[in-house]
């Protein structure tokens, strides 16, 4: 019997006619790549095709709210595109489904994107109002009241820290350093000299030439002026704060961080149940360069260390919150846990590194992790020499920007769906691991970093090695190492402790490249070393 010619459609999506199939099935539909039962529509021509109805008769364009019960929402109506081709994924850096926020891995199934944006969505996803877990991961999984105190990250500026949230106008361990006291030197336990506050209230300041200097000299990115704390290493960009009142000129530190106790007991992450002293180095690391046993950063700031253990944490881990929320993920608890799988994603920079270390996960959804790094170094707002306006960090590509995306640090492309910073006024955008280096633009480069540009062999794809923060971000360079009598073949000009550049050539030791690694360099000839050929030559010619 002839199929009546109205329940025939010509659907855009094929170039056959479909006709409806008599009784309901369940099976999988070619369109969305979900499972239903119903009826469905068969190419009769290429017999294979099947579309559930729901799928054919979808509109070309929808708004995503009005289909999701307002679950999700984007400002611009989506598209269908009934096909997602590997050099069409290739060419947008393979993006994420903005509702489930997996990938996209069948070129042949119908999807929705936005015309004007880089907003991409699976169909099923943008048209059921629920991810592919099925659950709607916008409700709260907490109420506001019973965390008063609740740590909300990201932190709004570089300057700020866990430690600024809890010891800020706080009388807590060196009680020496009240308020009251300010104006006059004061002795701290962490630096052989004592130390002046730094205020702008009126009578409150000493008449000090060097410390009238500081007082427009506080860390600017836009003047290319860099005031680091040795404590935490965090910029300082507000008064008060203290500086060594004697010889030591780039000795400054937050007012907080001079609150910091003297010990801890019971440390989540120690496995001993030893107590951990706070040092202003770490004093058996040559020149007090340590890898933090959370972050596993480098960082030579103030140290908390189990000298039975030979452990050291920087003073901004050895707070982390237990529980937090995060704008990547918002809406929902996430607590302080030790990696359970080796293929846990991190929700801001997209990747999962290879040692054993706490992060923050979802309390409600499974898959959502964020790394203690990215979670604490990366502020919610940074500043740029070259744009007048605030960037501030997104997790998603932005509205209204569908070109690509360049650092304007490193000058790479990178892809919009890791986390990176974005000036709204300017479309200006930089990496993450770009921001710490707005002062020096020549250090900036992806070899630490995410590159975001996505190469296809054989379908898959593959990425640079990177990391979500700047490698060196708790590093202070500037330190000065005096060689007379130690580098026989240098032993006149003292080195100063920086970032190598390309400029910088290779090590005098060991040949390598000296490009984005610590080393040592004089300031008054060519010669230059990285930091582990300088710690193993210390260490020869003291031996000898």
């Amino acid at each position: 019997m002839a199929t009546p010619e109205y329940q025939i459609i010509h659907h855009p999506s094929h170039p056959h006619p479909l006709v409806p199939l008599s009784e309901p099935i369940l099976r999988k539909c070619d369109a969305c790549g979900e499972k239903h039962e119903g009826i469905f529509y068969l190419c009769t021509t290429c017999f294979g095709l099947y579309i559930h109805r729901s799928c054919a008769f979808l509109p070309k364009k929808l708004l995503i709210q009005e289909v999701t019960n307002n679950n999700f929402s984007h400002r611009h109506p989506l598209t269908i595109s009934y096909s997602f081709p590997w050099a069409e994924q290739k060419d947008n850096l393979r993006p994420r489904c903005r509702v489930c926020d997996r990938f996209h891995y069948d070129e042949n199934s119908w999807i929705l994107k936005c015309e004007k944006c880089r907003y991409f969505a699976h169909l099923s996803c943008a048209t059921s109002g629920r991810d592919s877990l099925g659950n709607k991961r916008i409700i709260p999984n907490f109420k506001d009241s019973d965390y008063p105190d609740l740590v909300r990250l990201p932190f709004p500026t570089a300057s700020d820290s866990i430690l600024k949230h809890l010891f800020s106008n706080q009388v807590i361990g060196c009680e020496n350093f009240k308020m009251e006291d300010a104006g006059n030197p004061k002795p701290y336990n962490c630096h052989p000299h004592p130390l002046i506050l730094v205020r702008t209230e009126s009578g409150a300041m000493p008449s000090s030439s060097s410390t009238t200097i500081l007082l427009s000299c506080l860390h600017d990115p836009m003047k290319k002026i860099e005031l680091l704390c040795n404590g935490c290493l965090r910029p300082i960009t507000n008064m008060p704060f203290y500086k060594c009142a004697d010889k030591c000129d780039n000795f400054v530190l937050h007012e907080w961080c001079t609150r910091l106790p003297d010990k801890l007991e019971n440390q989540w992450d120690h496995p001993a149940p030893h107590t951990l002293f706070l040092q202003p180095s770490a004093s058996n690391k040559f020149f007090s360069v340590f890898v933090c046993a959370i972050c596993q950063l480098p960082c030579n700031g103030f140290v908390y260390t189990c000298v039975q253990c030979d452990y050291h944490i920087d003073v901004k881990c050895a707070f982390l919150s237990e529980k937090i929320t995060h704008d990547a993920h918002p809406g929902h608890l996430m607590s302080r846990v030790k990696r359970v799988y080796d293929n846990a994603v991190c929700h801001v920079c997209r990747i999962t590194y290879n040692y054993d270390q706490s992060e923050f996960h979802c309390d409600t959804c499974s898959d959502v992790w964020v790394h203690t790094s990215c979670a604490m170094l990366l502020p919610g707002e940074i500043r740029h020499k070259y744009d007048k306006h605030p960037m501030r960090i997104c997790y998603t590509p932005v509205e209204n920007h569908k070109s690509q995306y360049f650092c304007e640090i490193c000058e790479e492309e990178f892809d919009p769906e890791v986390s990176f910073y974005h000036c709204y006024q300017c479309a200006q955008s930089i990496h993450t691991h770009c921001a710490p280096l707005i002062l020096q633009s020549e250090r900036a480069q992806c070899l630490y970093g995410w590159s975001g540009v996505y190469e296809i062999t054989h379908n898959e794809f593959y990425t640079r090695p990177n990391l979500g923060v700047f490698l060196f971000v708790n590093i202070k360079f500037g330190g000065i190492l005096q060689t007379k009598m130690v580098f026989k073949d240098h032993p006149h000009h003292p080195l100063i402790f920086d970032q190598g550049i390309h400029s910088d050539g290779t090590c005098n030791k060991c040949g390598e490249i000296l490009q984005n690694k610590m080393i040592f360099k004089c300031q008054q000839c060519t010669y230059a070393i990285d930091l582990d050929c300088c710690e193993n030559l210390t260490k020869h010619r003291s031996a000898n």
